[in-house]
């Protein structure tokens, strides 16, 4: 098993700060190569610790701000232009970028992209509902139309 401390957020695994074991392989050819961990050593309590600071600054505070921050997402509608075919089949798909700047240009908060969660790619013209986690406890759902463009 090793020890390593998670750079950026790893669903089912844990945040940014947190010091994981895993197995090895696990580690060796996905964690580290991706930099979504580094290996822990003694001296690295100095980097966990900046890296929690860190993560404290950018979430939202509260459960209650997150709520707040949660029904003004979803209460709004959202859309996203893109390339399609005839048919409405997209060339490419709608990221996780593309979904944060439709939020923020609809006058929503600025969304984090690594918290927004698709569940199946999104390929096709229509509206589709994706998830964002707001807090850990907290996440809210909205409708976003895809339209040609």
């Amino acid at each position: 098993m090793a020890k390593l401390i998670l750079t950026h957020e790893v669903t089912g695994l844990g945040e940014p700060g947190d010091v994981v074991e895993v197995k090895d392989g696990y580690a060796r050819n996905f964690l580290i190569p991706r930099s979504l961990a580094t290996p822990w050593t003694k001296g690295a309590e100095t980097q966990v610790s900046a890296i929690r600071k860190a993560r404290k600054s950018r979430e939202i505070a509260t459960r209650e701000d997150a709520e707040a921050a949660a029904a003004s997402i979803q209460s709004k509608a959202y859309t996203i232009e893109a390339h399609a075919g005839a048919a409405g089949r997209l060339f490419g798909a709608v990221t996780t970028a593309d979904i944060a700047a439709a939020v923020q240009s609809a006058g929503g908060p600025s969304v984090d992209k690594r918290k927004i969660e698709i569940g199946q790619p999104i390929k096709s013209t229509g509206v589709h509902t994706v998830s964002i986690r707001l807090h850990p406890e907290v996440s809210a759902k909205i409708e976003l139309e895809v339209v040609a463009g």
